[in-house]
């Protein structure tokens, strides 16, 4: 399992430990999606992300998270939502839609923990996900519920920090 000093765990004022990640896809249509290894189970599926630090914002943690798993940068996109885990683990979960621009041949948890990473078709990542991380799968089943990119429907509370001039990707009379 991976362990890293001087991680500070942050909770929300409810006791659910705040975490942030992203489904990574190949391009802007979203039709694959990259999953990592589980450090704990590294013959299962995994979407990356984790923990949030004390005074990070979601969007910056779910960046890092990626960058640090997945060993990949690209664009920030929308906030598909927060998803809780409640049963065992109180965790609440930030999710961010992230165009993948840059796949780094070596990253840190492939060095570290010998991670691996694939693309799945998101049929196939959400059938690989339901067994064992069904929350992960929800992040899927929920962007399928959306719709595609393109049909109006991918408007989102816009991320701090992503845009300095806040210009909508959709203006009204676009749709």
């Amino acid at each position: 399992m991976k362990c890293k000093p001087n991680q500070t765990r942050t909770y929300d004022p409810e006791g659910f430990k705040k975490r942030a990640a992203c489904l990574c896809f190949r391009s802007e249509c979203e039709d694959e999606v990259l999953l990592v290894s589980s450090s704990r189970y590294p013959d299962r599926w995994i979407v990356p992300g984790g923990g949030m630090e004390p005074e990070e914002e979601p969007s910056g943690a779910a960046v890092r998270e990626v960058y640090e798993e997945a060993g990949v940068k690209g664009k920030l996109g929308r906030l598909l939502g927060v998803f809780e885990q409640n049963q065992d683990r109180k965790h609440r979960t930030y999710v961010y839609v992230l165009t993948v621009t840059e796949i780094l041949e070596d990253w840190e948890d492939s060095v570290s923990i010998g991670r691996k990473r694939e693309w799945f078709k998101v049929e196939d990542a959400i059938k690989v996900l339901q067994c064992h991380k069904p929350v992960h799968a929800e992040y899927l089943e929920k962007l399928k519920q959306g719709g595609s990119p393109t049909n109006g429907n991918s408007v989102a509370p816009s991320v701090p920090g992503s845009d300095p001039y806040n210009v909508p990707d959709k203006l009204p009379d676009d749709q």
